[in-house]
């Protein structure tokens, strides 16, 4: 299968009443070893403002106002470490680029510049991932469970949270309502 890396991926309504209802991942990774995402649609009910007082990176931290303020889980795998998807800088520790858009961060040090000059353009701050192992995400999308698009930027940093799943199964063109999550072979 080819990669996902730099796409989307948008739970299908099968996936009712599990953690993943209604998500949207950002694929970083995906290899033959497996999948690395985060779920850019559910904020976890605190503001990036709250989560630097709670680390003590800032006192009094400027207050951030963009669509990046609120923390959002980024998935089920190791909650309690934080990722920053954002536009390109090359300044932080630890840094994965993405794309010529997209960088990924886990080090303190990009949390300690949020709300100042030094920050991102644009970011995205999450606690866990998503992750899947050799050949799981495949297995996933074979039973139906996910549906795929090309990541833009749009959808990522200048969507509203809770617009995102329905801007992205809107992007696929038809209704995902009307789609059977029954598998079958003609």
């Amino acid at each position: 299968m080819e990669s996902l890396q730099n796409h989307f991926l948008i739970a299908m309504p099968s996936l009712h009443d599990t953690f993943f209802e209604r998500s949207v991942i950002y694929i970083c990774e995906h290899d033959e070893k497996g999948a690395m995402g985060i779920m850019i649609n559910r904020p976890i009910g605190i503001e990036v403002n709250e989560l630097l007082l709670q680390m003590q990176l800032k006192e009094e931290p400027e207050v951030i106002t963009s669509l990046g303020s609120k923390v959002l889980i980024g998935g089920p795998v190791t909650p309690e470490r934080g990722f920053v998807l954002h536009t390109p800088q090359s300044t932080w520790n630890s840094s994965q680029s993405l794309t010529d858009e997209l960088m990924l961060t886990t080090s303190r040090d990009v949390l300690s510049a949020l709300g100042s000059n030094a920050a991102p353009e644009q970011f995205i701050v999450a606690l866990g991932y998503a992750g899947w192992s050799r050949d799981q995400l495949e297995q996933e999308l074979a039973e139906n469970s996910w549906l795929s698009i090309p990541a833009t930027t749009e959808l990522l940093f200048n969507t509203e949270y809770e617009e995102r799943w329905q801007q992205a199964t809107k992007s696929l063109g038809f209704d995902i309502w009307q789609l059977s999550n029954q598998t079958g072979h003609a």
